[in-house]
């Protein structure tokens, strides 16, 4: 299976891209950007940051709310995954799950 296909092949794997790129998005804001907007009065990178992160935080919701309208998934599906976008970390700890989905929607 080619690099490309697993991480954009079906709907799963462009979530869990997103999801990925997001949450790594919200660390990046949390502990590189915030301390050098505190510490070395950089107010800029929490707003290219902060910025992205939040562009990345709709592009989630709305693969999200995809998924469930075109897939079939529940809402404790959808909950899942959007709490885990507030807690930092918490897209890498649902990882496992949505790399499971996106493999078996590439194998079918």
């Amino acid at each position: 299976m080619s690099l490309l296909r697993r991480y954009f092949g079906s709907p799963g794997a462009h979530l869990r891209s997103v999801a990925l790129i997001e949450g790594l998005s919200f660390v990046l804001l949390l502990f590189v950007a915030m301390p050098l907007k505190y510490g070395a009065d950089m107010p800029m990178a929490v707003r290219i940051v902060g910025a992205s992160h939040g562009a990345l935080f709709i592009w989630l919701g709305w693969l999200v709310l995809s998924g469930m309208r075109n897939r079939g998934r529940s809402m404790e599906w959808a909950t899942r995954i959007m709490v885990a976008a507030l807690l930092p970390f918490g897209p890498f700890v649902i990882d496992r799950r949505l790399r499971a989905e996106a493999d078996e929607e590439v194998a079918a």
